[in-house]
């Protein structure tokens, strides 16, 4: 009777130790990169109105903390030696968000409006608006660090938006022609995405980000 109960607990302990690591694989994220961006991580009580007058009033705020105080949060991307903060929001287009934060806080550099994205560069900071792949109404704020592009970007997604003599003159005589070089045989990022997945040797794989590989003469403007 004893033995039959000592055996019966040694495998009711198995059979739940086996659900819980099932749960969360020791050494594994807690992190679903499988998740989807849903519409209620966006949905928020102030209204349009409401957010263009904050973004006023905190105008002497930098871009980083002006996002950051009126815009969901929905992701970091964690690169080498820096992060990106991923926001997003359901009242705004890309157009229309880069103008109004360019009015509240002017940028030293808007690229043109393409592929359903836009570029605001500040002084050590980038802000990367794109329409979102799962929601169409929804777009995406990203917040990135000039060392974070610096060390994580795809010189062909940024060339979309900006001359390579440009590029060049933000991160170092031939960064262009050396981060394409490195890009080739590597995995470099090109951007937030839901539909994606990315990682570099420092970084960790989160959902949605999106890869750039490759290059060559000709790219960019």
């Amino acid at each position: 009777m004893y033995k039959k109960l000592t055996m019966g607990l040694f495998f009711f302990f198995v059979i739940l130790l086996a659900g819980c690591q099932s749960g969360n694989s020791f050494g594994a994220p807690l992190f679903d990169e499988s998740e989807s961006l849903l519409e209620s991580e966006l949905e928020v009580r102030e209204s349009k109105q409401d957010i263009i007058d904050q973004l006023h009033t905190e105008g002497d705020a930098d871009i980083a903390a002006l996002i950051s105080n009126n815009f969901p949060f929905v992701d970091t991307v964690t690169g080498e030696e820096a992060v990106a903060n991923v926001y997003g929001t359901l009242q705004f287009e890309v157009e229309e968000l880069a103008a109004l934060l360019d009015e509240v806080k002017p940028a030293t550099e808007v690229s043109d409006f393409k592929d359903g994205q836009q570029i605001l560069i500040y002084q050590d900071q980038f802000v990367i608006l794109k329409e979102s792949e799962e929601l169409p109404e929804a777009i995406l704020i990203e917040v990135a660090s000039e060392q974070f592009v610096k060390n994580n970007y795809s010189p062909n997604f940024l060339t979309t938006y900006f001359t390579i003599r440009m590029l060049d003159s933000l991160f170092g005589y031939n960064w262009v022609n050396n981060r394409q070089n490195y890009c080739r045989n590597n995995d470099c990022y090109g951007g937030y995405s839901t539909t994606n997945s990315y990682q570099n040797d420092n970084s960790s794989k989160k959902r949605g980000i999106n890869s750039f590989r490759g290059g060559g003469p000709g790219t960019g403007k």
